[in-house]
């Protein structure tokens, strides 16, 4: 009778933390839905950490980013170098400031199955994606997600939501590496000027690259 007791409140032990489980993951999925689906502008700071293979912390930066669904982002590093990505929708364009270099690909390429896709995407960035499971860490829901694409460079995404809000980012690379990600000051569905998402390229400065213009098929 004491094992067969012992069995029952076993069960019941694993039931309650499959459903708690259960229950984080379907949060966790629902956290990402409604901010792909409800967030149309976002502007605020980051900083970012890359951490090697061994564990070793290297490269610190930060600046500042403004997001319009769909497909614009302008992302801006102004420490330790100054350095522009910005998506205008068509193109994203990459500029090397210390360079004087600007590198221009095809937005819709270049972006496919990569982490900023659930940035500046839209619900359908979700196909790309499959979702692995929710965990939640004090005030902090983290969800994990994985390209669809094994080739995409990346093997797993992590977003941390912390008050319904995108508060973390972790990105982990192929190469065993880890891009960490927090967000500060972060502003949702405020006006965001539409030239905030232009690029033109500086008169002192080699492009690299072909841009598409409108009506042109995707290479």
């Amino acid at each position: 009778m004491i094992r067969l007791f012992c069995f029952l409140v076993l069960c019941a032990g694993t039931a309650q933390n499959a459903l708690a489980q259960t229950s984080a993951d379907e949060v966790g999925e629902q956290l990402v839905n409604e901010f792909l689906t409800n967030v149309i502008t976002m502007q605020g700071r980051f900083e970012q950490s890359l951490i090697d293979a061994e564990g070793v912390v290297g490269e610190l930066s930060n600046g500042t980013l403004q997001i319009e669904r769909p497909k614009r982002f302008r992302w801006i590093y102004s420490d330790p170098y100054e350095q522009w990505l910005v998506a205008d929708g068509l193109n994203i364009w990459s500029y090397d400031v210390d360079l004087a270099q600007v590198t221009v690909k095809p937005q819709a390429k270049a972006l496919s199955n990569t982490p900023a896709l659930l940035l500046g995407g839209a619900t359908d960035a979700l196909e790309q994606f499959r979702f692995e499971g929710s965990r939640v860490e004090g005030d902090t829901t983290w969800v994990r997600m994985r390209p669809v694409d094994e080739g995409s460079g990346f093997n797993r995404v992590e977003l941390g939501f912390s008050k319904n809000e995108l508060q973390r980012m972790v990105f982990h690379d192929n190469l065993e590496q880890t891009t960490l990600v927090a967000l500060y000051d972060v502003v949702i569905n405020e006006p965001v000027d539409r030239e905030n998402f232009e690029f033109v390229v500086p008169d002192d400065a080699d492009l690299v690259g072909i841009p598409l213009a409108d009506g042109d098929a995707v290479p």
